[in-house]
């Protein structure tokens, strides 16, 4: 049997005991496992040198070597993102709903663990962490296939949480790391109808699709992010340019940072080529439209590709429009319904923008870094999701449950 068969059975051996855990025993080891990831800081940021360097010599970029980078501040901050997934209320076990039928028949919806989740996703082994605090959070097991550039670090940080564990209520064995970095390992993730209950992809656009598109397993999409900030006509200066620069620099390797902005050409005429300059001093390249061209002679010419790429670098682009029509237009074109942004003064537009732009999470002055877990007070994030169905936004706690029913009666039978 492969490996990803047997630790996915494994940890499916276990979704029983899981499920009956109090909420205190839950909360206990996810405390547990914190007070572990910071006391070994100092070996995690060992193996996570051994991926960066190995980053290094196959030219990754210096974008995504900073998300898969470790140092003592983030895992500090990985380690109270569990903190605060311990503080939240369990959702396990909440009624939903509760009613009486005319033949006496009580029915009560509850809050239930979906029983084991895969998870598979790339150089960010943060990501480990939330899932699995998460996840053990809802009584759910877990089966993590992270990305091959940080191996090392993750099986580093199982390695400490599973000791973490073996000193709780909560068996180790719903925490299971693949290893095999091999893509054969994912594509018989895709098709393990009967063990895996639900896939969650993180990553990259392409990654996303080829789950989507090929797993027979149900999915929950976690979307690309090309988001875009609406520069209008009547937004202040020192607002526009502080929510843009922030969208994009602040850490431009993320799903939910600004990969175009737009901007009326009311505001470009007075405005542009002074916070192009801005973008400029941070090393930021900007490629734009005819009109962008012409308040910022030093930009490359975008082409329609441009405009659908998410960089997850020091790329933007910046399309120039009439109106908050043409803004919505290109929004709806290109976005990937994740994150999107007006700032303006007048109300009117904000309250448009708001309620037409179709996308998981729409902001009105402030910027699109803030779709996140961690500051939504999530604790942390299984992931963004851009779909419809079941869970959309910033996935906390709540999404990663089901529903059940449970019907009693006193010897009712059906006509």
């Amino acid at each position: 049997m492969s490996e990803v068969y047997n630790k996915a059975q494994l940890a499916k051996s276990v979704t029983g005991q899981l499920a009956k855990r109090s909420t205190a025993q839950k909360n206990e080891a996810l405390l547990a496992m914190a007070d572990a990831l910071v006391r070994q800081a100092e070996d995690i940021i060992a193996a996570n040198a051994e991926d960066l360097l190995r980053g290094k010599e196959l030219g990754t970029s210096s974008s995504l070597l900073d998300r898969l980078a470790l140092n003592e501040a983030r895992i500090e901050g990985i380690a109270e993102g569990l903190r605060q997934i311990a503080a939240l209320p369990d959702p396990v076990g909440d009624t939903l709903e509760q009613f009486e039928r005319p033949n006496g028949l009580s029915i009560v919806k509850k809050r239930v663990p979906i029983g084991l989740i895969g998870i598979i996703y790339e150089a960010r082994p943060n990501v480990t962490v939330d899932a699995a605090g998460l996840c053990l959070k809802t009584g759910n097991a877990v089966v993590l296939r992270g990305g091959s550039a940080a191996l090392s670090s993750n099986r580093k940080i199982i390695e400490v949480l599973h000791q973490a564990m073996e000193q709780t209520a909560l068996p180790k064995e719903a925490l299971q790391l693949v290893e095999d970095p091999d893509r054969a390992s994912v594509d018989e993730m895709l098709k393990m109808n009967g063990v895996l209950d639900v896939i969650i992809p993180r990553g990259g656009s392409s990654l996303i699709q080829n789950v989507v598109m090929n797993a027979t397993v149900p999915v929950i999409e976690t979307g690309a992010g090309i988001c875009h900030t609406y520069i209008d006509e009547t937004a202040r200066p020192d607002m526009a340019g502080a929510i843009a620069l922030n969208a994009k620099v602040q850490r431009p390797s993320v799903c939910n940072s600004m990969e175009t902005m737009i901007v009326h050409r009311a505001y470009a005429e007075a405005h542009l080529a002074e916070l192009a300059e801005q973008f400029r001093s941070r090393n930021v390249e900007l490629r734009g439209c005819e009109r962008t061209l012409h308040y910022i002679p030093w930009a490359v010419k975008a082409t329609a590709e441009d405009y659908a790429t998410e960089y997850n670098d020091y790329i933007l682009n910046v399309k120039i429009v009439n109106d908050l029509d043409e803004a919505i237009d290109h929004i709806t074109t290109y976005g990937t319904k994740h994150s999107e942004c007006i700032v303006t003064e007048t109300p009117e537009h904000a309250e448009r923008f708001l309620e037409e732009v179709d996308a998981a999470a729409v902001y009105h002055n402030a910027s699109t870094r803030f779709t996140d877990g961690f500051e939504f007070g999530f604790g942390a994030e299984i992931g963004i999701s851009t779909q419809k169905l079941h869970a959309r936004g910033p996935m906390g706690l709540p999404a990663l449950t089901s529903t059940k029913y449970v019907i009693i009666g006193n010897g009712q039978i059906r006509n």
